[in-house]
């Protein structure tokens, strides 16, 4: 057992956990974080899916031990001061769950991505999301909502320019 300084969702948090014990369950079972689910457990599924330092990570294949003085961000920490992140309006604008269980992770995987690319072509959202599965099937609305969240993120920031859509 260790104890762990974790930085989730912008607070130092203190928590004891295993030396192996993976992010997800420290997340899940210490934190009450409960937003990022237990899919697969190998990491294949994306439901467990969750930034650290802003990258798209697995929680299920990553011991919570590795992310001492890494920044954390889970499904919860999104909103800021009761107002949804772009990405989390446009998928409720656009119907992108049915069940919803793979919702938490496809967000913050969207997020990533448009972290890295403002506006993605449709390929590149394709290519970002491919590791996350949705069993209800909802990807085109997925596709739609990653879109929308481009366009909102490009008007909360003054830009006049549309994003440049490659549809295929």
């Amino acid at each position: 057992m260790a104890d762990l300084t974790l930085n989730v969702n912008g607070t130092e948090l203190r928590v004891r956990a295993a030396d192996d014990a993976p992010l997800l369950w420290v997340l899940r079972n210490k934190l009450g974080l409960t937003g990022t689910k237990y899919g697969c457990g190998e990491g294949q599924c994306g439901a467990c899916t969750v930034l650290v330092n802003g990258q798209a990570t697995r929680s299920c294949l990553t011991p919570a031990p590795a992310t001492v003085g890494a920044k954390i961000t889970t499904i919860e920490g999104l909103e800021k001061a009761g107002v949804l992140s772009a990405v989390q309006k446009a998928f409720l604008e656009a119907d992108a769950m049915q069940c919803g269980y793979c919702t938490s992770g496809m967000i913050l995987a969207a997020t990533a991505l448009l972290r890295e690319h403002a506006h993605p072509s449709d390929e590149q959202i394709v290519e970002a999301m491919e590791g996350n599965i949705c069993r209800c099937g909802t990807y085109p609305r997925i596709v739609a909502a990653i879109r929308r969240a481009a366009e909102m993120q490009m008007a909360s920031e003054g830009r006049k320019e549309e994003p440049e859509y490659v549809h295929g």
